[in-house]
Parts: structure tokens; sequence; C-alpha cells
């Protein structure tokens, strides 16, 4: 597949190193911003609009889910008794991005009866184990959102896993888990309702191959075990995927094959594809119930 249109980069003409992409070509479709120069307006009016959903909702309940200062997680509560529970994965190349400049989409889904989580964790470049350490990070924060989810009035067997990008990714490692061999045999083997995972990667062998190598120290035993795509038997809960078709090739494609290799292997999978939205701009919508990502979340939780 290639991209759609002709403002955006096309893979060069040197050494191939993935696909039909040489070196340049490579690191320029798993670097969204080449192909949305205005990313930096579209974050931060997601950081204003978060800012503005915390002065009419009021501020977060604030839990921590470890020990390290950056485990805690935002709770931005519903008013109705036994709500379900969004947990939202932000992105950020897994180097940047907070829970509290991702607060933009909280307050339509506590208005429509849903609790709205945000877990912070390390960024990659101060982690101790590369991407396992923000793995695990997520996995502990579901793990305490299942366990108190009656101190916040939340239905426990309404959890439903939202991320976008890098936190797609991250939510997609979550769901591959065995929560009983791995964490504590008292919990369920599944205990995640449904995902809504967009613009995410789900197979690290490309991207380790990228300039994203340079930050993030791959090996050959995280790009197995930190493969969605290579997991898919770990896999229960039905899944939604989402792009859109101004992102770049590689973040298309990634979506394209894990919906079909779900697909293949008998799991419950629906793609979504945003018309003429970019990797940001889509983001933007979660915040939307009748946008591409906010209408996919609202249709899961209240089908």
């Amino acid at each position: 597949m290639t991209a759609n249109d002709t403002h955006t980069p096309q893979p060069s003409t040197g050494k191939l190193v993935f696909l039909h992409y040489d070196q340049a070509g490579l690191d320029a479709v798993y670097n969204q911003s080449a192909y949305a120069p205005h990313s930096e307006h579209v974050r931060t009016r997601m950081s204003l609009a978060s800012a503005a959903v915390r002065a009419r909702i009021g501020p977060p309940q604030r839990h921590a889910y470890g020990d390290a200062p950056i485990e805690g997680l935002d709770v931005y509560p519903a008013a109705e008794h036994n709500a379900p529970i969004i947990v939202f994965i932000h992105g950020g190349a897994w180097r940047r991005g907070l829970a509290s400049q991702n607060a933009f989409a909280a307050e339509m889904f506590v208005k429509a009866g849903a609790h709205f989580i945000v877990p912070d964790f390390s960024w990659v470049q101060d982690a101790a184990d590369s991407l396992r350490t923000l793995a695990d990070q997520v996995r502990r924060s579901l793990i305490w959102v299942y366990r108190n989810a009656g101190k916040l009035d939340a239905d426990q067997s309404r959890i439903y896993l939202v991320g976008h990008s890098s936190g797609a990714h991250l939510a997609a490692v979550a769901l591959t888990t065995d929560w009983q061999k791995d964490y504590d045999p008292a919990l369920p083997e599944n205990f995640i309702r449904g995902a809504v995972l967009c613009s995410g990667m789900f197979d690290l062998h490309p991207v380790r191959l990228s300039s994203r190598s340079s930050y993030v120290k791959f090996d050959d035993d995280l790009e197995f075990k930190l493969s969605p795509q290579r997991h898919l038997e770990r896999i229960g809960a039905p899944i939604v995927l989402l792009y859109g078709t101004r992102e770049t090739p590689e973040f298309q494609r990634q979506s394209i094959d894990f919906d079909k290799a779900l697909r293949d292997s008998g799991k419950s999978s629906r793609l979504v594809v945003a018309q003429e939205y970019d990797h940001f701009e889509l983001k933007e919508t979660l915040a939307n119930p009748y946008g591409p990502y906010g209408q996919a979340v609202m249709s899961q939780i209240f089908p």
C-alpha cells in the first residue's frame, strides 16, 4: 500500500531495508510529523482542551497504581451508579505525553455515563527496561482499575481499553497478557470487555528497523514479546481498529494487517477507515460522539 495523495512523502530509492522502503523512506513512514507538519498545533489544541475540560467538570481523582512517582492515574468519575470504565492509553511515540494532557475526551464520556481513566507511565528514554517497563506499567494500571472498580462505583465487568498510536500498541500488548501466570492467579483470564485501538503499531519488526531504534532499546526478545500480532491466541476481547487515510502508509498497513490477522484467527475485529484524517486529527475526534474515534468507542460501550 502506498500513500493516497501527492502531499505525503514518498519512499526513497536507496538500498531496501523493509518492503519497498530504503532507510530514509522507512524513517519517514514511522515519523508522523513528516506526514502532518501541523502536528504540534493539534497537540497543543488537545492539551488546551484538556485544561478546559478540567475547568468545567473539576480536577480528576488521582490514585497511585505503583510506587514510582509517575505510576498514577487520573480518574474522571461519572455520576451514574455502577458505570462502565474507559481506560485511555495515550500516545507520544512512547517518549512524551502525560495524563493531564489527555483529558480532552473526559467530559463527553463522563456525561454519557462512563468513568474516564488516564494512566501515566514512564517515557521510554527514562525507563529502566525499555518498552517492557511501559508495558508492565500499563498492565498494572489495568489491574488497579479492576481491583478498585467497586471503590469507584464502577462495573468491574465493563472495563474498556482505548489507545492511540504508541498507546494503542501498549493497549494491544495488554490484551495479550497472561494475567494469572504473570501477575496474580486470582485474576480472571480476561477482564477487558472490549478495546478500540487507533493508529497503532502491532508488529515491532519494521519499527525496530526505523529511526525509532535511536531511542528505544530493541532486542529480539522485546520485539517478539511486545508484538501483539504474534500473540493472537492470547486475545479474547473484541477489538475495533481505526486509521486515517492521511496517516503514514506504515501506520495504515499495521492496522490493516492486524485486523486481517485477528479475523483469520477467528477473533472479533472491525476496521474503521477515517477518510481524510491524519494521525493527530483522528485522535482529536475521540471527544466527538459523531467523529470516527469517539463514535467507535461509544458504540462499543453503549451498543
